[in-house]
């Protein structure tokens, strides 16, 4: 079985508490879950608004999974980990 490649895209404001909970929850699923298998890209809307559109973010922090498909976003700090590995469509890996 091949293992699915993740492309995600966290969309943040300059250098926010929320923003960096959101980065660090971020990296410590990826990095339980998704070893190998993702490409993060930090998108700072103080440094590129223009970005936002695209995407069509309304809130950061913002992530987006890109692919696999379905485009997915998620919007908040990412500290419930349920949510996001639901959000992100990310089985559990077994013990």
């Amino acid at each position: 079985m091949e293992q699915e490649f993740y492309e995600l895209r966290l969309y943040v404001a300059g250098q926010t508490p929320r923003s960096a909970t959101a980065l660090r929850n971020l990296k410590e699923y990826c990095e339980e879950h998704l070893v190998g298998q993702y490409s993060l890209e930090v998108v700072d809307l103080l440094k590129n608004p223009q970005l936002a559109e695209g995407d069509q973010i309304l809130a950061i922090p913002t992530l987006v999974k890109k692919v696999p498909e379905p485009v997915r976003k998620i919007i908040g700090d990412l500290s419930d980990k349920e949510k996001v590995l639901v959000g992100l469509d990310i089985r559990p890996r077994k013990k």
